[in-house]
């Protein structure tokens, strides 16, 4: 094994082939440009969000009463800087103020539901406006995976706003 040489891989051998036969070379500078391209618009899209019509809207089920949900809600909206949430209480539902920053808003709503005499439903929804030559455009900027983090937050501060009641 000492004696036993092993070969070399030289790049200048594969680059010097590829340009022997003169077409694989624009080939690979054509593939290599549009793959930057495409690279490029993709990271475009996700920096502007995606227009939609109308705002996204997920569901979580709490075993908690109205009032510490709403609570907890309405605390994750200020912690997650969306500004005031006041707490509609007849309504069951939290609206956040629009927080405007440069050519964006955002606003919270939480709608709670009671589904029985253990269970509610919160809809959640974060709005997400670009400012546009004709006006506000609705535009998705969170994923589901935001929005189960949103709603893991909640689910820790009831269990806070329930303790801070005992």
């Amino acid at each position: 094994m000492h004696g036993m040489r092993l070969p070399r891989l030289h790049c200048g051998f594969l680059l010097r082939r590829i340009s022997a036969h003169g077409r694989a070379r624009p080939l690979l500078l054509l593939a290599l440009a549009l793959l930057a391209a495409s690279t490029a618009a993709l990271c475009a899209c996700m920096a502007d969000g995606e227009p939609i019509d109308k705002p996204d809207e997920y569901t979580h089920v709490y075993e908690a009463d109205e009032k510490y949900i709403v609570r907890a809600v309405s605390q994750i909206f200020k912690e997650k800087s969306l500004g005031q949430a006041p707490i509609h209480a007849g309504e069951n539902e939290v609206t956040s103020d629009w927080i405007v920053q440069g050519e964006w808003r955002t606003r919270g709503i939480a709608r709670i539901r009671r589904i029985d005499w253990r269970e509610r439903e919160v809809k959640l929804s974060i709005l997400t406006e670009k400012k546009t030559p004709s006006g506000w455009q609705l535009r998705r900027l969170l994923g589901k995976e935001q929005y189960e983090k949103i709603f893991n937050a909640v689910d820790s501060q009831i269990y806070r706003e329930m303790y801070k009641t005992e």
